[in-house]
């Protein structure tokens, strides 16, 4: 039985950091926890060296990175994808698509369940999220008006029985369809996520009652409070606020939210209720300039620039680059965040919105070894998935 031990570090528990501790891993999952010394004899040591002992960073909402989409629909871009980010304390991810054609869904679900069993030296792959295409025209944002159309049973049930990898989904509520869409997938385990929508308050509480119990990056592609005539109109934005079991997911690069809106979402809905994504695009951890959002056949062209995507004209953002290191540093720095809360964001609060907590998302006897050892700018040291050391800076 292969043992690691790290030791001589501060780990970060759900409500502490305890100091000059030590983890056990065996066989890819944590065995023992304590302040001091643990005696392992023969386990390889790994000496933190007074630096923080993190569970490793889960990002359930992710394109791409490193040069490469998702929906490139290639194996090398899906594991280079996974490769990338683990070098910023990513040990988890939701591989997420585009809005598009359902062929190209289609190949992008196979090759995921082809990527997935050759990723050995990225973060792991948790299952797949579909980010349309049943969207509010509206509200595309950067997402490609040609493939956006309203929920389509035979469609979506076509897509289902192909696969077991779809684990979250994205959708306007408000559409035709979306409920009965709603109720269908929250019945197979599959989270319903609200997103790029047109959506005021009372059609996001019906789809929240019907299953819709994410707001996909907060802020983003929805509306906040409307006037339609004389008359104002609650968004979906207050839905989130108001609606106290309603998680959200916000992009925390400082771009997409800026300081304000990171520390209100942050006193309204906590660390308990907020997940950090990345939702990164090809040109993460890349050098400034063109790029394309989407598959390198028919993808968007965006140009990068003050550290976002941006579309061509600089109209609107196109996307991300953030790593998720820098979510970590945003929080603390920009929104008053403690570490542990932030963490508490990275890490187990998208475990459980993913329904993987059980194994993931803290450092716990019995859990995956998921880890990340960083310094006090949130550095990544090392990474850490299921006990094998994959990075080390």
């Amino acid at each position: 039985m292969e043992q690691l031990k790290i030791t001589n570090g501060r780990i970060i528990t759900p409500g502490e950091v305890i100091e000059n501790g030590t983890v056990l891993i065996a066989d890819g999952c944590i065995t023992a926890i304590g302040a001091g010394n643990i005696d392992a004899p023969g386990a390889t040591v790994i000496d933190a060296g007074g630096k923080y002992i993190s569970p490793g960073f889960i990002d359930i909402h992710i394109h791409g990175g490193g040069g490469h989409d998702f929906m490139d629909n290639t194996v090398n871009a899906f594991l280079g994808i996974a490769e990338t980010h683990a070098h910023y304390g990513t040990t988890a991810m939701c591989p997420t698509t585009l809005t598009s054609s359902k062929e190209d869904l289609l190949e992008t679900l196979r090759i995921y369940e082809l990527a997935d069993k050759k990723n050995s030296q990225g973060a792991q792959f948790i299952g797949m999220h579909l980010e349309g295409p049943y969207f509010a025209l509206n509200q595309c944002g950067a997402q490609d008006p040609r493939y956006i159309r309203n929920p389509d049973p035979e469609e979506y049930r076509e897509i289902l029985a192909g696969t077991t990898a779809i684990k979250r989904w994205s959708a306007a509520p408000e559409l035709p369809g979306a409920i009965d869409f709603g109720k269908y997938i929250t019945e197979r385990g599959i989270l319903a996520a609200i997103a790029h929508t047109d959506a005021i308050y009372e059609e996001a509480l019906y789809g929240f009652e019907n299953g819709y119990t994410l707001a996909t990056h907060l802020y983003s592609g929805m509306l906040g409070v409307t006037r339609r005539n004389a008359y104002r109109y609650a968004g979906v934005v207050e839905a989130a606020f108001l609606i106290d079991d309603m998680d959200v997911e916000i992009i925390a690069d400082g771009i997409h939210l800026p300081s304000p809106l990171l520390k209100l979402v942050y006193k309204i809905k906590g660390a308990v209720r907020t997940a950090l994504i990345t939702d990164a695009m090809r040109a993460a951890a890349m050098p400034p300039g063109e790029s394309i959002l989407g598959s390198l056949k028919n993808g968007l062209k965006v140009i990068v620039e003050d550290g976002v995507a941006k579309l061509p004209d600089r109209s609107a953002f196109a996307g991300s680059v953030a790593t998720f290191d820098s979510l970590v540093r945003n929080m603390i720095k920009h929104a008053d965040v403690s570490l542990v809360d932030a963490i508490q964001m990275a890490t187990i609060t998208p475990a459980r919105i993913m329904n993987v907590a059980n194994r993931k998302g803290s450092i716990e006897k019995g859990k995956d070894a998921d880890i990340v050892i960083f310094d006090e700018e949130i550095n990544i040291e090392k990474t850490i998935v299921k006990g094998r050391v994959i990075y080390e800076r």
